[in-house]
């Protein structure tokens, strides 16, 4: 990429949420990242990644994890650095999802659940999940490669009602207004 394009270069989105009170079951958010191919930027996902995984280049990874909210700061962090990703990819959208074990969970029940998108000292969106307080997961960003090369971040947070794994199919699909 030429260094005189202005665009996104890498950026970090990071959650964060208070613990379930004493004798609840833990709350478990988890940041999902969806890469997508030039050729069908609204298709099958190239990949996804998640806890436990990295991009196949290195050029999306989870910096932290957290399994119930009872981290300092950030509790999930995951950095995405466009500059080095292949042109082969167009697409990258990112959500959270609400890990539903022992049962069924909305962002509603969620304590203080926060949202972060910022590229290096510059807060580019932030939120609360208010809008979606009915939704078991949420797109957060959507970050689209312009035909000059450079990355554009469309912020917007959608709800969805998916499990986690229905969620990392469903979750490219076309944005509503």
């Amino acid at each position: 990429m030429n260094g005189l394009i202005k665009g996104i270069h890498k950026v970090e989105i990071a959650v964060k949420w208070d613990p379930s009170p004493a004798g609840q079951p833990p709350t478990d958010l988890d940041i999902v990242a969806a890469t997508y191919h030039a050729g069908a930027p609204y298709g099958d996902p190239a990949y996804v990644v998640h806890f436990d995984s990295r991009s196949p280049d290195g050029t999306i990874h989870l910096n932290r994890d957290s399994k119930d909210g009872k981290g300092f700061g950030w509790d999930e962090v995951l950095t995405v650095e466009f500059d080095r990703m292949d042109k082969r990819y167009a697409r990258v959208v990112v959500g959270v999802v609400i890990q539903q074990r022992p049962g069924p969970r909305t962002f509603v029940s969620v304590i203080k659940p926060a949202l972060r998108i910022r590229e290096e000292y510059t807060d580019l969106a932030t939120d609360d999940f208010g809008a979606v307080l009915g939704a078991t997961a949420a797109t957060v960003a959507e970050f689209v490669r312009e035909d000059t090369g450079a990355w554009d971040f469309r912020p917007g947070v959608q709800g969805f009602e998916d499990d986690p794994v229905s969620f990392s199919r469903t979750m490219g699909s076309l944005r509503r207004a």
